[in-house]
């Protein structure tokens, strides 16, 4: 894969972002407003944080499953660690976090120590840790945080959410790091092929289990914004979240196969599919037409630039 070939995907994309954009501002005269356009941002930043590193795994032929549920049990243990334990705010983020961490460690270790699937690993570690975050929460949600918590989730900064800052600067450091450090094309050649990867000499199992354990951290540290911004917490929160971050991924051009993948286009497809959410929303198209659509935009954005990639080979 050539960065001819990336750069034509990500165009595409960013032309059909362009268009849905001019077409949904005129169903609606609230959906291109500056107050909408960063309210969606703020909405977007918890899945977008997963899809970053989402890309990652994806290229590498992996996927996972889990991060929602990892997202809702560091969630909880958001609530119970200072509701019930007693602990300092501060302390209890950074304890939520580490849980989820560890979580994603232990995803880690099943795929690369017993070589489990990633797909039949994470599956399973997605009940497990969703029946935790339940059977921990007893169906009970925790509420009443210091006001100043919300600045995380409710608050802004220069006029952009604060949460928005965060996906930044989580974009611009996995895109470096993806495209010109080592751990990068490790990534791209663990995709392409494993066998060629561990012939030379590249570090497979380490990367993998690096990856897996940065999946699970930045899924907690969603889940610390998510609470921020809905003054809540719940065991259900993050369910389905995978699925969306996986959508934004495929659809920014990372092969479900491994091999080939940017940030930029998981963050151009992020945009996109949110920009359909509440443009269609705004529209009045219910729920359902609007997941129809999105499929659709799905498979033809892949059909066409699987033309483009074939007519580039030839």
């Amino acid at each position: 894969m050539t960065l001819r070939s990336f750069i034509r995907h990500e165009t595409l994309l960013t032309l059909l972002l362009a268009l849905v954009l001019v077409v949904l501002s005129f169903q609606s005269d609230k959906f291109f407003t500056v107050q909408n356009l960063l309210n969606q941002g703020r909405l977007m930043t918890e899945t977008g944080l997963i899809a970053i590193t989402m890309t990652f795994i994806i290229a590498t032929g992996g996927i996972d499953l889990s991060v929602g549920s990892i997202l809702g049990l560091s969630a909880i243990l958001t609530g119970v660690f200072w509701h019930n334990v007693g602990l300092s705010l501060p302390l209890t983020a950074v304890a939520a976090i580490a849980v989820g961490t560890v979580a994603g460690l232990v995803n880690g270790i099943i795929i690369t120590r017993f070589k489990v699937p990633p797909l039949i690993a994470t599956l399973a570690t997605l009940a497990l840790y969703r029946g935790l975050a339940e059977g921990i929460s007893q169906a009970r949600s925790v509420r009443g945080y210091p006001e100043w918590f919300y600045v995380l989730g409710q608050g802004q900064v220069l006029g952009v959410p604060t949460q928005l800052w965060i996906l930044l600067l989580a974009a611009i450091t996995a895109s470096i790091a993806l495209t010109y450090t080592r751990c990068g094309r490790t990534v791209y050649v663990i995709g392409f092929n494993e066998v060629a990867a561990r012939f030379s000499g590249l570090s497979v199992e380490g990367t993998k289990l690096a990856l897996y354990t940065a999946s699970g951290f930045t899924a907690a540290v969603a889940a610390v914004i998510f609470v921020s911004r809905v003054s809540t917490t719940r065991s259900d929160m993050g369910t389905g979240i995978e699925l969306d971050a996986i959508t934004a991924v495929v659809l920014g051009g990372t092969s479900i196969f491994g091999g080939r993948g940017t940030v930029l286009g998981t963050v151009i497809g992020l945009c996109l599919i949110q920009a359909l959410k509440n443009g269609l929303s705004l529209a009045g198209v219910k729920g359902d037409g609007t997941i129809m659509l999105i499929g659709v935009v799905l498979i033809l954005a892949i059909l066409v630039s699987n033309l483009f990639e074939r007519s580039g080979a030839r």
